[in-house]
């Protein structure tokens, strides 16, 4: 094996790659690059027990000497790429067990792997492929993927839930406590599914997209999905188990719509929820917002050891309904906030107990709905 590539290109590559590494795994290959040099291209493969990502590069910097392959340590070799100051770099093996990376003046080596060791790693795209944009994709990712359990206690709900029913997509993270939901159309040439995505894959899928404008194809597979995108492979596992009907907690009648300006409303919780006391089992900030007889809103919070904190806030429209008062999680509040891109937003009270739901006007396909805390 022996080629020559230009430094930045190959450690775009390994930005990429390097998503598919493990933290942790008791097979030691696993924590190695695959890389197979063929005549006209390289190929690059991680993998560990959640998502597996495969990078084929045959940039016009690319000098194939000899084909060939090995399995890399995967962190020392990105280390060392970044490091690397030099604008080209050549990768020779010597005997398959040493791989000699020269730049410039400098020169490492290091003790590769049989590639015949790694397990096989099957990208399956087979079926017709749910196309869509990146940026919808990331949409989707931003806008559900924090409300996502964090606990393992229900692993149904550390991932999102995609449906396919109706002609739509639908797309719903709860963690019990709150809930994000997305709808977007979708033909009704594609077979149903309804499929939970881990929280942490759409995490990475998300960084791994940053740089992506085209479409992405998604393939559905029993118990794996595979997208498609550039020169990228991306699969990641699929949660098992049956995800909750979600439909039937979302109130349907709101009595109480107030309009605010967004920013103004996140940034009044942020500080207030400075010196709000702590919930003792789950150690989130408890805030209260009180709509007063004359309309207008107070932020607060009470903590007995600290002090107390208040805002008030004009509604950017005619309050709808009467006076209310109610406790939440301030930070299901502010995530929820940031999902959004309108720079307005209503919340839809059905009642001091009763869950409420935050939705924007342009952003119509979504709504987030938080459960409210008793007050005392």
């Amino acid at each position: 094996m022996v080629f020559s590539i230009n430094q930045d290109v190959l450690l775009d590559t390994l930005n990429v790659i390097q998503r598919g590494l493990p933290v942790k795994t008791p097979l030691p290959v696993l924590n190695g690059i695959k890389l197979e040099v063929l005549e006209d291209h390289l190929v690059f493969t991680a993998s560990n027990t959640d998502i597996a990502i495969q990078t084929i590069v045959s940039d016009e910097s690319l000098v194939i000497t000899s084909p060939g392959k090995a399995v890399i340590p995967g962190r020392y070799f990105i280390e060392i790429m970044r490091k690397i100051v030099s604008n080209r770099v050549e990768i020779s093996l010597i005997e398959n067990k040493m791989m000699v990376i020269k730049a410039d003046r400098s020169e490492f080596k290091l003790r590769v792997m049989e590639a015949e060791d790694y397990p096989d790693v099957d990208f399956l795209d087979l079926g017709k492929p749910i196309v869509m944009e990146a940026k919808t994709l990331k949409a989707i990712i931003k806008e559900t993927n924090y409300a996502t359990s964090q606990y393992e206690k229900r692993p149904i709900l550390t991932g999102v839930n995609l449906k396919h029913e109706d002609d739509k997509l639908y797309c719903v993270a709860t963690d019990s406590y709150r809930l994000s939901q997305k709808i977007l159309p979708l033909s009704h040439d594609y077979e149903a599914f309804n499929i939970v995505i881990p929280n942490r894959s759409l995490d990475e899928l998300s960084r791994t997209l940053d740089s992506i404008n085209e479409e992405v194809s998604m393939f559905i597979n029993p118990n794996k999905v595979l997208f498609k995108f550039k020169n990228i492979l991306f699969q990641t596992r699929l949660l098992d188990g049956v995800y909750p009907d979600t439909l039937r907690i979302i109130p349907k009648e709101f009595p109480i719509i107030v309009k605010f300006n967004k920013e103004e409303l996140l940034k009044a919780v942020e500080r207030v929820s400075v010196l709000s006391p702590r919930e003792k089992d789950n150690n989130y900030n408890i805030v209260k917002l009180n709509i007063r007889p004359d309309y207008i809103v107070e932020v607060s919070s009470t903590n007995n050891e600290v002090g107390d904190a208040v805002e008030e806030i004009v509604p950017a429209d005619d309050v709808v309904g009467p006076i209310i008062k109610i406790a939440f999680n301030s930070k299901n509040l502010t995530d929820a906030l940031k999902a959004f891109n309108s720079n307005e937003v209503s919340i839809n009270f059905a009642g001091e107990i009763k869950p409420f739901v935050i939705k924007g006007d342009l952003d119509p396909d979504m709504l987030h709905l938080i459960l409210p805390l008793r007050i005392e």
